[in-house]
């Protein structure tokens, strides 16, 4: 799968050589709050947690995985966009289903980059033909919920989500 340039950002497939970036992104404390509490990720979890985790849903054909959002003005990598089936690591994933995420650096919150990537992720989904979308985020979490709102995504449900890392009480708004 392909994704073209949208107005201010293009998209890069993620692979075991961006965990450099991936360890950066997560050395914020507020980016990780409504992850993990606001703890830093050290380079031990993104090399052996995080790159095997996204390893395990990562199809490129079928646009699955994580994709690198990086500025078209400056060539800033500022984030990344995550694409897998719905609750991938649980006992009923859904691949008809596709759960769309997102995680940026904090300078650029606000200026409508994680909207404007997902939009961009979405629309080359929708030309392979996927029809069903969802994301998550813990209820107080309201910055990820306006741009799943904006995804054109309503809520759909309160869950206790669990893999084998992670446990949380989340809201699932889908299309």
């Amino acid at each position: 799968m392909h994704i073209k340039d949208s107005a201010r950002l293009s998209y890069h497939y993620v692979t075991e050589a961006d965990t450099e970036f991936l360890w950066e992104l997560d050395q914020d404390e507020l980016v990780m709050k409504f992850i993990n509490g606001g703890k830093k990720s050290s380079r031990e979890d993104i090399q052996d947690i995080f790159v095997p985790r996204f390893l395990a849903f990562s199809n490129p054909a079928m646009g699955w995985g994580l994709w690198r959002v990086e500025t078209l003005e400056n060539k800033e990598s500022i984030g990344w966009i995550l694409v897998r089936p719905f609750g991938f690591f649980t006992q009923n994933p859904e691949s008809d289903n596709i759960e769309l995420g997102w995680r940026f650096k904090r300078h650029t919150w606000g200026k409508g980059f994680a909207t404007e990537a997902a939009m961009a992720v979405k629309e080359a989904l929708d030309e392979i033909g996927v029809e069903k979308y969802s994301a998550i985020a813990k209820p107080d979490n309201s910055a990820s919920i306006n741009i799943m709102k904006k995804l054109g995504m309503t809520f759909n449900r309160e869950l206790e989500y669990k893999d084998p890392h992670y446990q949380e009480t989340v809201v699932v708004y889908e299309t």
